[in-house]
């Protein structure tokens, strides 16, 4: 099988719940998506997505991602998809970083690797080790009583696992946690995710205000170093998220910032290649693994459900839907939760049907 030729799509999600915001002023109603389809002298089409969240969460924004796949695209016709870690090669090889635009064609490379064998990704990546998983839901930054109210709603629909979006003043960040705690039901795991928006002195501050709850405090400073000296004397469980990019990174994460669980985005790994590679590492090093990705709809979602269905059931902590929170259903909703709980495809691939109908003419084609 070789490659005869990549289109690029654009499209906005809106989110579902009108604004979402985040610490730092960051706040959006949508943002831009980004598809790729790698297409084969065999007829099967392979399909991949990246879609940042803006471009002040983390270093990469929607312009960026087109231009570096407008670039990569003539190294990859002729190759091989099937030969995921070759073709990443060529990639590296012809572009330093940019990990965010090969993460899409990485994906699509894994869904054509299914294709071709007749299984779903999870099983290349493993095998199905539980038909179904938690999934949560991110809860926008608001007042204590908006987020509260956000939560019961979502916990109505069978939701038991909640970010909250917190970051900015430490006190009233503990009064929002405390307010969606009371709210929560005896088996909700709460996380209370600053997205590196305290300094050092609030996160001590946040921390110190919400010492009790039985919440996971997520990414409290931007770097790892700080996040670990704000939580050294809280018995609060440390997430890592944003700051954990390379395996050196994980490392560091577990043994000098004592975390117990660590967020991987497809996206920010550079695919499922190296999110799976991650994922594994973590396994190994008894840490409690989320899966999930930036934003996205039915494309990105259905990448996390089978990264997700393939790790060990007792180290998953929880993982993302994107479509729930978002309009992009551009192959039907699917694949969908249901009472709170995710499960992957078991199509080949990625096991959806894009329709193309959806998405009008490509940004950019190139072919052989």
């Amino acid at each position: 099988m070789k490659l005869v030729g990549l289109d690029c799509f654009g499209y906005e999600l809106r989110y579902a719940h009108g604004e979402y915001v985040m610490s730092g002023g960051r706040a959006a109603a949508s943002q831009i998506g980004t598809l790729v389809r790698l297409r084969t002298d065999e007829g099967l089409d392979g399909w991949g997505e990246i879609t940042p969240l803006g471009s002040t969460y983390l270093p990469t924004f929607a312009e960026g991602v087109r231009t570096a796949l407008r670039f990569l695209a003539p190294h990859l016709l002729g190759l091989d998809p099937a030969n995921v870690s070759g073709l990443r090669r060529v990639m590296d090889a012809a572009l330093m970083g940019h990990q965010y635009a090969k993460s899409a064609v990485d994906i699509a490379c894994w869904d054509l690797r299914g294709q071709a064998a007749g299984l779903p990704i999870a099983a290349l990546l493993g095998g199905v080790l539980h038909k179904d998983f938690p999934v949560y839901e991110a809860v926008p930054l608001g007042s204590p009583e908006s987020m509260a109210s956000f939560a019961g709603r979502r916990i109505a629909a069978g939701i038991n696992r909640f970010q909250l979006k917190v970051g900015n003043d430490p006190r009233d960040d503990a009064a929002r946690v405390r307010a969606v705690v009371e709210t929560a039901t005896g088996d909700t795991i709460v996380v209370a995710d600053a997205n590196g928006g305290w300094s050092l002195l609030d996160a001590r501050i946040a921390m110190n205000s919400m010492a009790g709850l039985p919440v996971f405090i997520e990414q409290p400073c931007r770097t790892t170093e700080d996040s670990a000296l704000a939580s050294r004397d809280s018995k609060l469980p440390l997430v890592l998220d944003e700051s954990i990019v390379t395996l050196s990174d994980l490392y560091q994460a577990k043994h000098s910032a004592g975390a117990s669980s660590v967020n991987i985005k497809i996206s920010r790994a550079g695919g499922i290649t190296g999110a799976a590679l991650m994922r594994d590492v973590m396994q190994e090093l008894n840490l409690m693994v989320s899966v999930e990705d930036m934003w996205g709809g039915d494309l990105i979602t259905a990448a996390v459900s089978h990264l997700a269905a393939s790790t060990r059931p007792e180290s998953l902590l929880m993982t993302s839907f994107m479509n729930d929170w978002t309009d992009g259903h551009i192959a039907g909703y699917q694949p969908r939760s249901v009472n709170g709980r995710g499960s992957a495809p078991t199509g080949p691939g990625l096991g959806i049907e894009i329709d193309t109908s959806l998405l009008g003419e490509p940004l950019f084609s190139v072919q052989a």
